[in-house]
């Protein structure tokens, strides 16, 4: 079978690899589509090379068919389509308080263990979830990033009729729009770029330019001073980290999505006078796979929309190269079949 391999120093390769059989406890998928994720790309620029254990096989954003069972797993059968939600949590102790997605020693199947771009891949049945058989497994392989909005949206608490304001119409930032407006909310997204800008816009979504337009007066004009019920800070900048705390109303909620490596500068005194809560996102639970799911299977909203090129899985390393020579896609998924 084929498999991408990451080399270090930007370089992916195409391999032949034999095709395992599944051990006890695992499910062998016949891996469908496989989204390039923004951590993908950190990895293929060497940023987490003391992490991944090089040579290595990446991807987690999949979607797939069972193609064998190992000994003991029972509730799936060949055929079945499935997605992976790929957290290894079997270290988990009674210190983590029952928050497997979080747990200390947590591992992230597709960065710190292979992952799915290949043509086939062994998994733990705990990892899986089954897909209804009409499920468009294009539109599955958005399942993973989509969990990650649908459980910002739920930690925020977001109800229908507030305003929601999203920091970065990126394809995090415009997958937390969409679940904010599926839910109710009045959805305003801050984005600079054109393109992505012009993307949210196709899309029914009210856009501002923060350079051009001034946000904080923007949102009080839409919301008769109110500003905004929750912020979503999704850009990872330092001009969100400014904003965030100014267009968030009194006792707004802002929920962390980017991740910040580094201590950055906020405005607590804004915390204080406003009351307002700061509430810390990663990645997902069950029940957020279970919602995302449920919205890919109804497809009601514009996720289509989404996808920005389909490539196979021999293109890899020009997939690569086109994402950073163009920033302005959102979801670029490789075809594993090809």
């Amino acid at each position: 079978m084929k498999a991408t391999q990451y080399k270090g120093n930007k370089t992916f390769s195409i391999i032949e690899r034999e095709i395992e059989v599944p051990a006890k406890g695992e499910v062998r998928i016949k891996v469908a589509f496989v989204g390039v994720c923004g951590t993908d790309v950190h990895i293929y620029h060497g940023m987490m090379d003391k992490r991944v254990n090089i040579p290595v096989t990446i991807g987690h954003e999949m979607s797939g068919v069972v193609d064998a069972l190992g000994e003991g797993v029972t509730e799936y059968e060949v055929g079945d389509k499935v997605v992976v939600r790929p957290l290894d949590d079997r270290l988990i102790k009674e210190s983590d308080k029952g928050f497997n997605h979080i747990c200390e020693d947590l591992k992230f199947i597709g960065i710190d263990s292979p992952g799915a771009m290949q043509e086939y891949w062994n998994v733990p049945a705990f990892t899986l979830h089954k897909l209804k058989e009409n499920t468009d497994l294009k539109l599955a392989a958005l399942i993973e990033p989509l969990s990650v909005a649908t459980h910002d949206v739920r930690l925020s608490g977001l109800v229908a009729g507030e305003t929601a304001v999203v920091l970065g119409g990126g394809p995090i930032g415009l997958l937390v729009a969409m679940v904010a407006k599926e839910v109710g909310a009045n959805v305003i997204i801050s984005e600079v770029n054109e393109a992505r800008i012009a993307k949210a816009q196709s899309l029914g979504f009210d856009v501002v330019n923060p350079i051009k337009v001034d946000l904080v007066t923007y949102v009080k004009d839409k919301t008769e001073g109110r500003l905004a019920d929750v912020v979503f800070e999704v850009a990872g900048v330092q001009p969100a980290l400014d904003v965030m705390t100014e267009v968030a109303g009194i006792r707004g909620r802002i929920l962390m999505v980017a991740i910040h490596g580094q201590k950055k500068e906020i405005d607590l005194f804004k915390f204080f006078w406003k009351e307002l809560k700061l509430i810390g996102a990663r990645v997902y639970e069950k029940e957020d796979y279970e919602k995302s799911i449920n919205l890919i299977t109804a497809n009601e909203l514009p996720f289509e929309e989404m996808i920005t090129d389909v490539q196979p899985l021999s293109n890899i390393q020009n997939v690569f190269e086109n994402i950073d020579q163009n920033p302005d896609g959102m979801k670029v998924l490789m075809d594993c079949t090809l």
